[in-house]
This record gives structure tokens, C-alpha cells and sequence, in this order.
């Protein structure tokens, strides 16, 4: 909203060079609306804005840029300007900075990097792509169990401007091992000579720096924490990962669902910054392949050609039929894709997911099964024909087979989540359209099937 509202005097700004007044105006926007106002501008524009910008909110400013329009600014600065910029990162945000740089850049970036910083994006980048090791921040502060609450809160006053929080200061012993986390409240409350031993309860929930993004995301959640430690293999503090980061993971991460959900392969970026043939590319395989599930269809309708040619009506409702189950099988499978992704279900609860959504397949297609015989016989009645057995059992045919099709799109959209997390894949690949050509194929099969059954020496 600030970005919207100051825009057009911006615009007037720069039309003028009014390059002081720029930088007195911009010191007072927050960084993140300063970063959508340099998203829009040209980058031989944004570069003068950026070089306005005081240091420690120039590099502010960056990590909110989207990946295109940093890249842009990045190619042309100089080695000072790199140098202010990078140094200035949290490591956290250099990592994800280095992973979508292109391979030109990478090492002019690297070599603006003082050797500190270097190595640390290295270990960093060491840890295995989408792991808490390539999210957290080394900057943190840590105590020892046997200082006192005074010197504890002297070390804080001169190593806390550097950490991401200190909310949450975590205690090591001698060999950096993790053994608690306490609260800031809990050292402000405490007696100033109390040692940290004193106040410890020695009880601390940690991520493992290998553990997958995503876990981040649910022990944050579930702990109602700003912050988590990270350790390694051997319990050795390594890092911390804080809620702001974890917020832009679940965001992602919930794209990626929703986008595997639609059928079609995850974008690698966002929408505005895809290009034709990748988002052409990202779709059309997915596309191919429903393309000839559907074949299975036309096969399954092939089947029953002469039941389609004694009963002409049959085909009128087969849109009906398969649908119904198609988005009874989409709802199913995105409720438990969910349920499974929020830890509200859990992989061995699959019988007990199973038997409800048993349960509830049958009351929902007898309900549509009843309301569509009733509609069908109406509808029957209202074209001209007579309320005869013939029409009231094909009526009945069209309401048995919805029982059925809803039924079976109901237990494989609840079922294959399961499968896929069984797998190793992604549950989200079991998405709405892949049910729905499933559903297609078997509820051709379980209509026609009904109709040979209850109109065998009626109409057939």
C-alpha cells in the first residue's frame, strides 16, 4: 500500500534527478515497500535508487527484491557495492542468494565476500538442497551453564546486535553441545547472581540441520516458537532457524501443493517470472499423460457400444455420472493431502481414514443416488414420456451408479495420498485431475455394468 501510494511522486522525483530528496524520502519507507518500488523501476533506475540506500538498509532492501530484479542490480555493481551488500546478508539469505545465481555471477559474488563469510556459505551450501542446514542463520547468541545471569546478560549486550533474536538464548557446554533454550523473560525475571543452571529445566525441542524444510515448518507451528535450534548429528549447535524464514518455506511449499494439485509439474519460480516454453514445458507432460488416461475411457465406452446402441438415453447422463464421482474422488483426496501435509492424520491411520471414508462414500452417493433418480424421473416425465417401468428403472439405473461411482471416487482420493507418501512421493501428485480420469475409466465401467444388470429384457 505504501509502495502503491508513492509511486507516482517517486516517478516525479526521478524525472527531476532529485536524487537528495529521493534518499531523505526513502529513509523513512520500511524496506520491504522500498523493494517493491524497485521491482517496478527499470534496473539502470533501481541501480541509482540502490546506491541512495544506507548499508545496513540496502541489504534489508535486497532480500526482499524478487530473484530477477536482484540478479539485475548485482551485475551491475561494483566490487565495493557487492562487497556492502553480501556482507551485510544474513548468511541464511546469502545461501538462497547463491543457490539461484546464475554460474557467471556466483564467483564475482563470492570473490566480494570477506574469507569469513565465504566459508560459511560453503558449510552452508554443503547441507543437502531443501534441509534446515540451507534455511538456518549462524547468527545467535549462547551462553554457558555456569555464568551467572550478570555476565550472561553482558555477553547478549555485546553479541546480540548481530543475532537474528534474542528472544531465545540457548545454553552449550564445553564442547557446544545443545543442553537448553531459555527465554529471554526467563533471564530478565531471574536473581542477577543466579547461575544459568539455576534456571535451566535442561528441555528443548531442536531440528536436525539434515531434517527436511517442511519439518521446520511443523515443529515452529507446533511449539508456537519464534525460534528453533539446529544441531548436528552429534547434538552440536549449528544454528537457528527463525519464524520469518519458515513463513516464506510454507508459502512455497503450499504453491508447490497447490500447483502438483492442478496437475502440472511445480514452477521452479514464481508465475510473473516463468517464461512461455517453461510454463509450456512444466504443463505439457501432465497434460500428454491425461490426455491418454482418457483413451482407457473411450475403451471402457467402446466395451458397451451395443448397450449404447439399445438404450440411446444411457449416454445422455454418462457426464452426470462420471463427474459426480471425479469431484467426490477431488474432495477426498484434498482433504486427506492436507490432513497428511499438517500432521493432522498419520500414515498408519490410513484403516481408520479408510473405514470414514467408507462410511461416508456410501451416505453421499446414496443421497446423490436418491436425488438423482428423482431428478431423472422428473426430467423423464417433463420431455413427453410416460411414467413407465422403463423409465423408472433407467431413473434407478443412473441413482445406483452414482451410489457406486461416488463410492469409488471417495475411497481412491483417500486412499491414494497414502500410496504416493508410501512411495516416497509427493501426496500432492495425486491431484484433482489424475482422480478424475481414474473416476472416468471405472465409473463408465460400474454405470454400464448397472444398466446390463436392471435393464437386461427391459430396454437392452
Amino acid at each position: 500500500m505504501i509502495a502503491h501510494l508513492l509511486k507516482p511522486e517517486l516517478d516525479e522525483l526521478i524525472q527531476k534527478k532529485e536524487w537528495v530528496t529521493i534518499k531523505e524520502v526513502l529513509d523513512d519507507v520500511p524496506a520491504v515497500d522500498v523493494a517493491e518500488l524497485l521491482d517496478d523501476l527499470a534496473p539502470e533506475v533501481a541501480v541509482v535508487i540502490f546506491r541512495l540506500l544506507k548499508k545496513s538498509k540496502a541489504a534489508d532492501v535486497f532480500t526482499y527484491l524478487s530473484s530477477t530484479k536482484g540478479v539485475e542490480l548485482l551485475e551491475t555493481f561494483s566490487r565495493q557495492q557487492l562487497s556492502d551488500v553480501m556482507n551485510n546478508l544474513e548468511p541464511d539469505e546469502r545461501v538462497a542468494l547463491m543457490e539461484e545465481l546464475p554460474g557467471d555471477l556466483t564467483q564475482r559474488v563470492l570473490n566480494s565476500m570477506d574469507s569469513e563469510n565465504i566459508a560459511q556459505v560453503r558449510r552452508l551450501l554443503g547441507y543437502p538442497p531443501e534441509s534446515v542446514g540451507r534455511l538456518m542463520t549462524t547468527n545467535y547468541v549462547r551462553i554457558k551453564k555456569d555464568w551467572s545471569v550478570n555476565r550472561s546478560f553482558e555477553h547478549i549486550r555485546k553479541h546480540g546486535r548481530n543475532a537474528e533474536t534474542v528472544n531465545v538464548i540457548y545454553v552449550v557446554d564445553e564442547d557446544e553441545t545443545l543442553i537448553d533454550d531459555l527465554r529471554l523473560n526467563q533471564l530478565i525475571l531471574a536473581e542477577p547472581d543466579a547461575k544459568i543452571s539455576d534456571i535451566m529445566d535442561n528441555t528443548f525441542e531442536a531440528l536436525s540441520a539434515f531434517d527436511d524444510q517442511e519439518e521446520a515448518v511443523r515443529m515452529l507451528s507446533k511449539y508456537d516458537r519464534v525460534a528453533l535450534p539446529v544441531v548436528d548429528s552429534g547434538g552440536i549447535l549449528v544454528g537457528i532457524v527463525t519464524v520469518d524464514d519458515v513463513l516464506d518455506v510454507a508459502e512455497e511449499e503450499t504453491t508447490e501443493d497447490m500447483q502438483l494439485m492442478a496437475g502440472m509439474s511445480a514452477l521452479d519460480t514464481h508465475y510473473s517470472q516463468t517464461g512461455v516454453t517453461d510454463m509450456v514445458k512444466k504443463r505439457l507432460g501432465w497434460l500428454i499423460l491425461l490426455f491418454l488416461g482418457q483413451m482407457f475411457t473411450v475403451t471402457a465406452m467402446a466395451s458397451y457400444e451395443d448397450t449404447l446402441a439399445a438404450a440411446t438415453v444411457l449416454a445422455l447422463f454418462i457426464p452426470m455420472i462420471i463427474s459426480s464421482g471425479g469431484n467426490s474422488g477431488s474432495q477426498a483426496a484434498t482433504l486427506i493431502i492436507r490432513a497428511l501435509s499438517t500432521d493432522d492424520i498419520k500414515f498408519e491411520e490410513w484403516t481408520t481414514v479408510l473405514k470414514r471414508e467408507l462410511l461416508s462414500g456410501l451416505l453421499l452417493g446414496s443421497l446423490l443416488g436418491i436425488l438423482g433418480t428423482i431428478v431423472i424421473t422428473t426430467w423423464m416425465i417433463v420431455r413427453g414420456e410416460p411414467l413407465t417401468l422403463s423409465v423408472g428403472l433407467q431413473a434407478l439405473t443412473v441413482g445406483t451408479s452414482l451410489v457406486g461411482v461416488v463410492l469409488f471416487g471417495n475411497l481412491s482420493g483417500s486412499i491414494l495420498p497414502f500410496i504416493m507418501t508410501r512411495m516416497g512421493l509427493d501426496p500432492a501428485v495425486t491431484s484433482a485431475p489424475f482422480i478424475s480420469t481414474l473416476v472416468d475409466v471405472t465409473g463408465i465401467i460400474i454405470y454400464f455394468t448397472v444398466a446390463v444388470l436392471l435393464l437386461r429384457g427391459v430396454v437392452l
